[in-house]
């Protein structure tokens, strides 16, 4: 599913997975029948969970009983550079068919999607025509994998066109409008189902992304202070036992305290509770805490029943307070936030809190880890399994004589035989920041400490990067890898899968009778 290769590029971000849904729109297998390009269209964000902006889509069709259904989806940022775009449809339409080839389904016929706003002065017009481009190459790339496109739309200001459809009287010029959400068959089914548009990825980074507000600079001075006071207990192998157990007695608290709170309506009035929960110093102590390895994954343990709520709450406004210099930090939390949120079954925020993770620190081997597991559609209850033993077996004087968690905290990737990169990527295209935080003139290295590994001291880079290969080796760590940024200094992104709705569509060329699944 999110999230690398290290080819450059300026993919923003991805949804790559040719993994296919197990399961119908519902436990009673209810067809919906999708017969019009008005349909498909009404259908994508039921089939991603989220409305795509600026993106290119691809769903794969299998055919059954002369019936299309949706498999595998595929997204990418449309590239700024139209230089770029036929490197990025290759990519796409290669790592959705390529992932439906490993889970022994290959693709028979594609549908192919490309939602973006118009700009300034620009009409929703104006766009179809511009990206029409874009359209013709993901139809190409995708007609020389052998899957040829029966329906490529164009989704823009409320209108959506159909590029394969020559007939004005059918298909406008001036486009079609989308239907009022929530209205149309495929909705009632969807919603009868128990299925959720998430709004758009946008909204759900927002909640994990730093602040940019004037309470950052109050954070960051609390960041400064708290890092003058632990970092050297954290390297000291005396102490790092003691700030451990204070680490997580200081999280469980706050886990507490948060489940207490009264609810409130709205992820945005939400989050601004927790902040409100949640002092400065705090979050400075947890942030810094957690940068020990061992401690992070002791931590991980709150995955599950009545903490994992509260946890996911917790990592989330931890990974926002990681603000200025210290957007590398935000790995550890970022990485919770995308467990938790797998563990309780939410694809969609561990794919893209794992990318992030990926996008402040691509070598912080445990979000790869998770990432690939994700990725791969793998049951994240071993992961569980191995750590309700951990933390039964867990004796006080036992934490710096844990084996390291990364060798032992995501046996699903490992059981993949995949603990390298995982097989799609995308790279940031420079017009959105997005997970590559953290890139500003100042950056503070992180504590790298956990049972065997060498200590290493914290200190401003003075806006320098790190070379490549100067990571200290362990058996857990991984090399820094030639290639990691950009020219523009920019941090790859991860690539995630879409949904897991399952849909029929025409078997006829632009369209016909169609069934959906999902």
């Amino acid at each position: 599913m999110t999230n690398h290769s290290e080819t450059a590029g300026p993919f923003e971000n991805s949804d790559i997975s040719g993994q296919e849904p197990s399961a119908g729109l519902s436990a009673h297998e209810t067809q919906v029948t999708l017969r019009t390009p008005a349909e498909l269209a009404d259908a994508l964000p039921y089939l991603l969970g989220y409305r795509p902006e600026d993106s290119m889509v691809l769903v794969a069709l299998h055919d059954r009983e002369s019936r299309g259904r949706f498999g595998g989806r595929a997204r990418l940022g449309i590239p700024a550079n139209e230089e770029d775009w036929e490197a990025a449809a290759r990519q796409l339409a290669h790592g959705l068919v390529t992932g439906s080839e490993r889970r022994g389904a290959r693709p028979e016929q594609m549908v192919a999607y490309i939602c973006q706003e118009p700009s300034p002065g620009e009409s929703g017009r104006d766009v179809k025509r511009r990206l029409e481009r874009l359209a013709h190459l993901l139809r190409t790339q995708c007609g020389d994998l052998d899957v040829p496109v029966i329906e490529a739309l164009c989704i823009s200001d409320g209108r959506f066109w159909s590029y394969c459809c020559p007939a004005e009287g059918c298909c406008p010029g001036d486009g079609s409008p989308m239907g009022l959400p929530g209205t149309s068959v495929l909705a009632a089914a969807a919603t009868y189902a128990g299925i959720q548009v998430r709004g758009t990825l946008r909204e759900l980074r927002a909640r994990l992304q730093p602040w940019e507000t004037t309470a950052a600079l109050e954070q960051e001075i609390a960041l400064d202070a708290a890092g003058m006071s632990l970092v050297p207990r954290i390297l000291d192998e005396g102490s790092r036992a003691t700030v451990a157990e204070e680490t997580l007695g200081l999280a469980e608290r706050v886990i507490r305290r948060f489940a207490a709170a009264a609810p409130v309506s709205g992820t945005h009035p939400a989050d601004l509770r927790d902040d409100g929960l949640l002092a400065h110093d705090e979050a400075a102590t947890l942030i810094l805490g957690l940068q020990d390895r061992t401690t992070r994954d002791r931590a991980a343990v709150w995955m599950e029943g009545d903490e994992a709520g509260p946890a996911l709450r917790l990592w989330r406004a931890l990974a926002r307070r990681c603000v200025g210099p210290y957007g590398e930090h935000a790995a550890a939390p970022l990485t919770l936030a995308g467990w938790v949120a797998w563990s309780t079954g939410d694809e969609l925020e561990a794919r893209e809190a794992l990318a992030m993770a990926l996008g402040a620190d691509p070598d912080y081997l445990f979000a790869r880890l998770l990432h690939q597991a994700c990725n791969e559609g793998i049951d994240p209850e071993s992961v569980r399994r191995c750590l309700r033993a951990e933390r039964a077996g867990r004796t006080p004087a036992g934490h710096t004589a844990q084996p390291h968690p990364e060798q032992k905290a995501a046996p699903a990737a490992l059981a993949a035989g995949e603990e390298s990169t995982p097989a799609t990527s995308a790279v940031s295209d420079g017009k959105d920041a997005g997970p590559g935080r953290g890139t500003g003139t100042r950056r503070r290295r992180r504590v790298r400490s956990a049972a065997g590994d060498a200590p290493r001291a914290a200190r401003s880079t003075g806006g320098r990067r790190r070379p490549a290969g100067s990571r200290p080796g362990s058996p857990a760590a991984v090399p820094s890898r030639p290639g990691s940024r950009g020219q523009d200094g920019t941090r790859p992104r991860a690539a995630e899968p879409g949904g897991t709705t399952t849909s029929a569509v025409p078997p006829g060329k632009d369209r016909g009778k169609s069934e959906e699944e999902g």
